[in-house]
């Protein structure tokens, strides 16, 4: 994982899950649950349009992918 975790918004966040194969299964107020069908990983994503998401929310989104923070952020 990068030495510093660049901010990023929910919608930045679901672009790289999309990117990496998971599923937006369902939302339930402001949070939406994402699955990779062949992994069997599971995440849940706070959406508040236009907010960055805080760093620990950001670390345990990355964590529970199984996506490398390298892979999470590359360009």
């Amino acid at each position: 994982m990068p030495r510093k975790l660049p901010r990023l918004k929910a919608t930045e966040v679901n672009r790289v899950l999309e990117q990496h194969g998971f599923v937006l299964i369902s939302q339930r107020g402001s949070h939406q649950k994402w699955h990779h069908p062949d992994r069997g990983k599971q995440v849940i994503v706070p959406y508040h349009k236009g907010k960055q998401l805080p760093l620990g929310t950001l670390k345990s989104i990355i964590e529970g992918s199984g996506i490398s923070g390298e892979e999470f952020f590359a360009k």
